[in-house]
């Protein structure tokens, strides 16, 4: 699935019909995450086993899709129509704008399954929320509501889940409505200052001066 993901970003990237991507799942889950087979049955030592035999090549290939996502030149939203566990939180954070059904909690249980959360995804809320809120998050495992992620501005929008997708298109077409072109460069710049702090403003980036 995640290969298939990959690719389908890929294609919408060079997808010129295209002027917004919106990112969501089948409810009651919008994404669970890596499929490490847990069950209820199993003690704390027997998930963690589990889990860590499948994390890293999730990891390798969730990281992969993700960043093509967060660097497609459309704008992005995420639909969190359902629970986003773990990586599937960290595939909310890869778009550019998150809505969220009232309903849905959001966590990241990989220090309690005993593995580190991935670099990206780690790196993502550390640009969101700060060091100190990111290890709140990702190190205390506890699960939020919808609406404590809005607070922590992790999430843009909530609202009830029977009016979430009324809510996201109508998010999304305020993107759609708007010249393209200025609206990527834009999201360009925005996420190339958010990686490496604030560029030099020089004639590369704001053009030459008229000298006569």
């Amino acid at each position: 699935m995640l290969i298939d993901l990959a690719a389908a970003f890929s294609e919408l990237r060079d997808d010129t019909s295209t002027r917004v991507v919106i990112v969501t799942g089948a409810p009651p889950v919008f994404s669970a995450g890596a499929d490490a087979g847990l069950k209820s049955s199993m003690s704390d030592e027997e998930k963690r086993a589990q889990f860590a035999t499948r994390k890293s090549q999730f990891r390798r290939l969730f990281e992969r899709g993700n960043a093509v996502l967060e660097n497609l030149e459309q704008t992005t939203v995420a639909m969190i129509n359902g629970h986003a566990v773990g990586g599937g939180w960290g595939l909310a954070l890869a778009c550019d704008f998150r809505i969220a059904a009232a309903e849905a909690q959001l966590w990241i249980p990989e220090v309690d399954l005993g593995v580190p959360l991935g670099v990206a995804t780690t790196t993502r809320f550390v640009r969101l929320v700060g060091p100190g809120r990111a290890k709140e998050i990702i190190m205390g495992c506890q699960r939020y509501t919808a609406a404590q992620t809005e607070a922590m501005g992790l999430t843009h929008r909530v609202v009830p889940g029977a009016e979430l997708a009324k809510a996201t298109h109508e998010w999304a077409q305020r993107f759609a409505s708007k010249p393209a072109r200025p609206l990527a460069e834009m999201k360009a710049r925005i996420n190339t200052i958010a990686r490496a702090a604030m560029p030099e403003v020089n004639a590369m980036t704001e053009g030459f001066l008229d000298r006569g």
